[in-house]
């Protein structure tokens, strides 16, 4: 007895909408990364999923899953050390009052 593909969509999307969510609707910036780290997670399942129900025989799907991962934690490497230095400067996370770009 197999778990069905829809199963495992529906799954992903209820992870990537939680994410899109926090992404959207948080203003502290380590949350916002969180909600990004969440729908990449979908990305993955999804991944994964169509490999394992479409062709299984090809690697193709878990290659690509590993890339997702790579850029997940570059993502975060990035983003963390972001927040840091915005932090060291302005002694807040907030989304809304980082304006550091700005003219």
């Amino acid at each position: 007895m197999s778990i069905p593909l829809s199963w495992y969509l529906l799954l992903a999307a209820a992870l990537f909408s939680i994410g899109l969510y926090g992404v959207l609707a948080r203003k502290n910036a380590i949350a916002i990364l969180l909600g990004i780290e969440l729908m990449l997670n979908a990305v993955n399942m999804n991944l994964v999923a169509f490999w394992r129900y479409l062709d299984p025989a090809q690697m193709a799907g878990q290659a690509f899953a590993v890339i997702v991962f790579a850029v997940a934690a570059a993502e975060v490497a990035v983003g963390l050390a972001l927040v840091i230095s915005v932090y060291r400067r302005r002694k807040t996370v907030v989304a809304d009052e980082l304006d550091l770009m700005k003219w």
